[in-house]
């Protein structure tokens, strides 16, 4: 059975984790820096000519920055998170990523480390991403 993006990303934000449900209560409604973020965001590319997709915990289109919350699980797949950063790279985003104990244990600094980057990158720099998938039978990467 295939199942859409968007029901693959509202699966995601029904079962968050507890430093996901954290950084959003930080960042949701505008309440960061008056910035419009979107939860469990897919970015869509293609790959030896398939269409496929990851799902950023975080996006501020505003930006073009996605926010990854890392849990221990990321200790062992670095080489797919460096690849995963470097084709969201290439999509003209730029990718920050905070440890789960960073935001459950200092928010603050976390918030603070997020202005900074938010007021030196600049959206005009970066180009679009493509709009015209419809996210329905994409396979995860």
């Amino acid at each position: 059975m295939d199942v859409s993006i968007t029901e693959i990303c509202r699966l995601f934000r029904k079962n968050s984790t507890k430093a996901e449900k954290v950084f959003w209560e930080s960042v949701r409604n505008r309440r960061f820096m008056n910035l419009k973020f979107t939860r469990q965001y897919p970015i869509r590319f293609e790959y030896e000519e398939d269409r496929r997709f990851f799902i950023a915990d975080f996006y501020c289109h505003e930006k073009r920055l996605v926010i990854e919350i890392d849990g221990g699980i990321h200790e062992t797949q670095k080489d797919y998170d460096d690849l995963r950063t470097a084709i969201i790279n290439a999509l003209g985003m730029q990718v920050i990523r905070f440890r789960n104990r960073d935001v459950l244990n200092d928010m603050e600094a976390v918030l603070e480390k997020l202005k900074k980057i938010m007021c030196v990158n600049s959206p005009h720099s970066l180009r679009e991403v493509p709009r015209d998938w419809s996210g329905r039978g994409f396979r995860g990467s």
